[in-house]
């Protein structure tokens, strides 16, 4: 009997053991991607590029408070208001902060809704970005609930500073995401990191912003698909590509297809929005440094797997003195027959979030 029960003991430890050294447990493998489906030609390129473009600038719409810095925009519609969640930087890492406007160009402040915490994997990153939004072109932009909640995906990291390596993936949740209160996370570490077995070749230091869709008809074989950019450590340069993920569930998330889906060769392609006008699925992203400065473009799809990238002018990029280093990191919507582009701007102004439009909105405001 006692020898009985010490196999079983032993049994039992050897299975935390294995549980612990991540034995015995289903590898995590990348989901193959659809084959290569067909390019997006150029006459819809143009008159994509024509229907998005936002040639005025509005000027800066949101500043951090004192010294503190402002970044990566993304804004939704929830009971007849416009919110903008974005990033606060001061100094020490990123809190995520909420603001609330009636006509989307004058915002208030409300508070912050992810804040510092000691002692866990992301105590000094929490960079939130919407996730499930209507992606509709022109549609309500409210944000879809699943299993009755709203939800953001995070940047997040344990150590202080700027964007400080490694950085991974969280999740929050919130049934009031109109007021400034603390986001509920998911778990206790993060859904996407860099020492996951299906980690791929790109994203072998840091994994960084997140757009997270609802794509009911399941075009790939799940309702949630997230795009986000990655960086690749390579002879002491950093390149950052964009690629996918997807889930059935919010909580476990696989990789989809062994290569980045948006991969300009060098410098930075990042913080993908998606949106889909008509048949055409669009990513509106930020080029950096394989151009010169920091700039607004897009791709089209019509898989979400196979982009063609836009090779036209800009949407976006650096011409006043408030960011005439960088004009990027975009967040693009039409509402009331303007397009409005949301950016993070860098100049004399410091870091903050201006505003560009497809009509010349100043002359609507005097």
């Amino acid at each position: 009997m006692k020898i009985a029960k010490l196999i079983s003991l032993a049994a039992l430890v050897l299975a935390v053991t294995n549980v612990l050294m991540g034995k015995g447990i289903p590898a995590r493998r990348v989901i193959e991607a659809k084959a290569k489906g067909k390019s997006v030609d150029k006459e819809t390129m143009r008159l994509v590029y024509e229907e998005v473009k936002t040639p005025y600038k509005y000027g800066i719409v949101v500043r951090g408070k004192g010294k503190s810095k402002v970044d990566c925009p993304s804004i939704y519609r929830y009971n007849g208001k416009w919110y903008m969640v974005y990033i606060i930087f001061d100094g020490n890492g990123y809190e995520t902060g909420i603001a609330q406007s009636d006509d989307l160009l004058s915002w208030k402040y409300l508070g912050r809704i992810l804040r510092f915490r000691e002692g866990t994997w992301d105590a000094n990153q929490v960079a939130g970005y919407i996730a499930l939004q209507d992606h509709t072109w022109g549609g309500s932009y409210e944000l879809q609930q699943f299993e009755g909640k709203y939800w953001l995906s995070y940047l997040a990291g344990a150590l202080k500073g700027y964007e400080t390596d490694p950085l991974a993936i969280g999740l929050a949740w919130t049934k009031r995401p109109d007021k400034p209160e603390e986001w509920n996370r998911l778990r206790e570490n993060p859904v996407l990191h860099r020492d996951q077995g299906d980690r791929r070749w790109f994203e072998d230091t840091t994994l960084y912003k997140s757009n997270i869709i609802y794509d009911k008809q399941q075009s790939l074989g799940y309702p949630f698909v997230m795009f986000y950019n990655a960086k690749q450590r390579s002879q002491s340069k950093s390149i950052e590509r964009i690629g996918m993920a997807v889930s059935k569930d919010m909580v476990d998330w696989r990789r989809y297809g062994k290569e980045p889906v948006i991969d300009n060769g060098r410098g930075i392609s990042g913080d993908p929005q998606i949106t889909r006008i008509g048949d055409v699925w669009v990513m509106f992203y930020f080029g950096a440094f394989w151009k010169p400065k920091a700039f607004d473009t897009f791709a089209c799809s019509y898989d979400l797997v196979n982009w063609t990238k836009w090779a036209g002018p800009h949407l976006v990029e650096p011409s006043e003195p408030w960011d005439d280093r960088y004009a990027h990191k975009p967040w693009i919507i039409k509402y009331d027959n303007v397009v409005y582009h949301f950016y993070c701007a860098v100049g004399n102004q410091g870091r903050v979030i201006a505003l560009a439009a497809s009509k010349d909105l100043r002359i609507a405001v005097e």
